[in-house]
């Protein structure tokens, strides 16, 4: 079905009021809970054939994350879509007030390559909650992944609600010519501005779901032990290339041989002597990924790591130290298991650092809670952990987005559904008392401004 054939189709169907009720939302929230797990080893093989993903980290970081969510919708739902009561000032008396949460509409939701199941299917357990229709553009850079998924979404929802389209940036950029109630969008900052440019032209309101440098702040009074395995594995998880890996390291000058020494071990206890042999070690995403993240090697001195196969796309863990803050590798996002490491001697420094470059999506401190506060205090990113890496995202009753540079607004649980609803004002007046104060012509108007 052409494009524009499916907006109009998904604009009558939402028409019909068919998506409001609370029976049909949770019902289509079952359907693509069943479908998941009917459909659970087909996506770990694409995920594997397309990324080099192992089941149990596709489970881990995809299937069980959307899972989880589908869930916590299911429970919550009839809570969320009940009106809520809100306080009446004395002047507007003996009305009552309320907001109502109604869906937006027609959903355009747009997902990248890297964790290509869950940055796809999550936004829509939202869209469903909310009482949205939704139309899906998966990446073309996973295209077992893409064919898979298309595949579920077919058999599970009609076309007119659920449908799915493939295809390039020209794809794209031929869906964003279309007005949309929403578009939900994840990928870089670069293509973030072009689909805000293009939102623009129908004011169709954006989530945004970006990226960035996000810093890795290890000071002195840190586990050096824990934090050297924490952050390993954060950013050795699908091999460097997820929105919150730890995309560059700013770590006390006193503990940094120690750490290096650490980070070894941890990758070794992580994926083996032999990485490159590892089953649960993801390679780059195409050629031109592996060319531009190994060109970083360059860019310091190698502590750990550093070797590379073009033939398998792999890169292997690689530690970076002395390196300039000028350099390729700290003015983009990484995007790969590629770390470099910069010291500092004062807290200061560290925050001068961070705080002069633009928001980053996630921000990790490794020492004390209260060091980690203040630090946290004093800075701005999408999410944060404090001694941990990634886990913020695997909690799904806390909102999860960036700031910034990083991106615009929330999802995961209630602020998945919010993202896709628009919160409606609403008051009730009776008809048993109508005072005369509001009507011209505003007789007794000084007791009515004491009111006011």
């Amino acid at each position: 079905m052409e494009i524009k054939n499916i907006i109009d189709s998904q604009r009558k169907f939402f028409a019909t009021g068919t998506t409001l009720s609370y029976e049909f939302r949770q019902q289509q929230l079952k359907n693509l809970q069943s479908a998941l797990k009917k459909w659970e080893a087909p996506l770990c093989e694409a995920l594997w054939k397309d990324l080099h993903k192992s089941a149990q980290e596709a489970i881990l970081t995809e299937l069980s994350i959307v899972s989880g969510e589908i869930k916590n919708h299911m429970s919550n739902l009839k809570k969320w879509m009940k009106r809520k009561r809100c306080a009446t000032p004395l002047k507007m008396m003996p009305s009552s007030s309320y907001t109502i949460s109604e869906p937006l509409g027609n959903a355009l939701i747009v997902s990248p390559w890297n964790y290509p199941v869950q940055l796809l299917l999550n936004p829509l357990v939202g869209a469903i909650s909310a009482g949205c229709t939704a139309l899906l553009k998966p990446s073309p850079y996973v295209p077992n992944v893409s064919a898979t998924i298309e595949q579920m979404i077919k058999e599970t929802f009609a076309e007119e609600y659920v449908a799915i389209v493939q295809g390039n940036r020209e794809v794209n950029k031929r869906l964003f010519e279309e007005r949309f109630d929403i578009i939900f969008f994840t990928g870089s900052p670069a293509l973030g501005k072009e689909v805000m440019q293009a939102a623009a032209r129908h004011l169709t309101p954006v989530v945004l779901e970006l990226g960035g440098k996000s810093p890795c702040i290890v000071d002195k009074e840190a586990d050096i032990k824990m934090a050297a395995r924490r952050i390993a594995w954060g950013k050795t998880l699908n091999a460097g290339q997820t929105c919150i890996a730890p995309d560059y390291l700013l770590i006390h000058k006193s503990i940094a041989d120690e750490f290096a020494t650490e980070f070894r071990e941890a990758l070794t206890r992580l994926h083996g002597t032999d990485i490159q042999k590892s089953k649960h070690f993801v390679r780059m995403v195409s050629d031109r990924a592996f060319e531009r993240v190994s060109t970083y090697l360059k860019d310091g001195r190698i502590v750990s790591g550093g070797t590379t196969n073009m033939k398998e796309r792999y890169i292997e863990p690689t530690l970076l130290a002395d390196v300039d803050e000028k350099a390729p590798v700290m003015q983009e996002e990484i995007f790969g298991p590629v770390l470099p490491m910069m010291t500092f001697e004062k807290s200061e420094e560290a925050l001068a650092f961070v705080t002069k470059r633009e928001k980053p999506l996630a921000l990790y401190y490794f020492g004390s809670e209260k060091k980690g506060m203040e630090i946290i205090r004093r800075t701005s990113s999408g999410g944060a952990c404090i001694n941990d890496t990634i886990m913020h995202i695997a909690n799904e009753k806390i909102p999860f987005g960036g700031v910034g540079n990083s991106g615009m607004g929330h999802y995961h649980g209630e602020e998945s559904f919010n993202a896709f609803s628009h919160k409606r004002s609403l008051v009730i007046t009776p008809t048993w008392l109508d005072l005369p104060f509001r009507y011209m012509p505003y007789k007794m108007f000084g007791l009515v401004k004491k009111i006011l």
